[in-house]
């Protein structure tokens, strides 16, 4: 039976909640403007920016590599502001089986205008049997283009 591993790391951030989920849920596209250095591009390729099953390629800047990762909308919750998607093709699947990267944002309660939250980010991952690493680049990845999507809302409120 395989073996689903977790990567996990939450911070606060001094941006807002609902703008901060929305960029990964339904701007996306403007990552590419927010931390270019990070994220080359990101086009649909199945479906559209926000349904579920919906299919993007990214082009992303992991370890000073340029890999295409495709992957598919498996869930969002806009109430809870909880959104899932899998990687689906690309270069990450030489190394992984089953990889999901999930963004829960939680609005800091002591803030009543939504200003401030809680970013949950979890990976789970099922390394391929020839490759046993785990996916720290991504995670590293991930928490830089959340510090750049915090840094632009601060900067564009």
């Amino acid at each position: 039976m395989a073996q689903i591993h977790k990567l996990e790391d939450q911070r606060g951030r001094k941006c807002s909640g609902e703008k901060f989920y929305e960029i990964f849920r339904k701007k996306a596209n403007l990552l590419p403007q927010i931390c270019p250095d990070l994220v080359k591009d990101i086009k649909v390729v199945k479906g559209d920016w926000e349904s579920k099953d919906s299919t993007k390629q990214w082009t992303i800047v992991v370890a000073g590599k340029l890999p295409e990762v495709d992957v598919m909308a498996e869930s969002a919750d806009d109430d809870n502001k909880s959104y899932t998607y899998i990687v689906i093709d690309g270069e990450i699947k030489k190394h992984y089986i089953f990889l999901k990267t999930t963004f829960k944002v939680t609005t800091n309660p002591i803030h009543s205008l939504d200003h401030g939250c809680w970013v949950k980010l979890t990976i789970e991952y099922e390394p391929n049997p020839h490759s046993r690493e785990k996916p720290t680049e991504y995670l590293d990845f991930y928490i830089s283009v959340m510090n750049a999507v915090e840094e632009y809302l601060l900067r564009n409120p």
